[in-house]
């Protein structure tokens, strides 16, 4: 009796469900399989069940040098998106540290102020290395002015002189340089600004806010 239970038992026990893969090949032809199909490697697959329903969709395989591309694309895309995002960040500080021309205006005088500040005091320096440089001539006027015959230590003095005066030149253009790189970035987010100002003030403020 057991034996013939576990046997009727056995009988009883259905099939395992076994998958149907189908697609459609490049040439229009409808391909059925138990298996993938080789033939649509390079596009959609149906994977199916024994109803008849569909189990699952089996995207189309790449070669290594089509998922290569497809990677490269991904990646252009997510840093196309990235510096999107960072350029609407900057534009929101902009918003928030400029809300208005006058604030934009006074920040760029005091940057240019401070380079003033600096350059005045070279020029001071250069005044005292000036009234230096007639101390030295007079005292080189008992040598008529000729180098070699003046002592070291009054040669080293004019030396000297005359390499903090071109130290001193060097600086005072340097700075001047950056006072054309500070007019040149406040002329950049000045024009920047004025676009955010006219149409996206409301909608930067808002992004902020949430």
């Amino acid at each position: 009796m057991l034996l013939g239970t576990a046997g009727s038992l056995g009988a009883q026990t259905p099939p395992a469900t076994q998958s149907i893969f189908t697609c459609v090949d490049g040439t229009g032809r409808r391909i059925t399989s138990d298996r993938p199909i080789k033939e649509c490697l390079d596009r959609e697959q149906r994977e199916l069940g024994s109803s008849g329903t569909v189990r699952r969709v089996v995207p189309p395989s790449y070669t290594a040098e089509e998922r290569a591309r497809l990677a490269a694309q991904r990646r252009a895309e997510e840093l196309e998106i990235s510096r999107a995002n960072e350029e609407r960040r900057r534009e929101r500080a902009l918003l928030v540290r400029y809300p208005n021309q006058t604030v934009h205006d006074r920040e760029r005088a005091e940057a240019l102020a401070q380079v003033d500040d600096v350059m005045g005091a070279v020029k001071k320096r250069e005044e005292t290395l000036v009234d230096q440089r007639k101390q030295i001539d007079a005292e080189m006027e008992f040598y008529q002015g000729d180098r070699e015959k003046a002592p070291s230590w009054l040669r080293r003095k004019l030396e000297d002189n005359e390499e903090q005066v071109f130290v001193q030149k060097r600086f005072l253009d340097e700075q001047a340089k950056e006072k054309q790189r500070i007019n040149a970035r406040f002329d950049e987010e000045l024009g920047k600004l004025r676009q955010l100002w006219a149409t996206g003030s409301t909608s930067g403020s808002a992004t902020l806010s949430r």
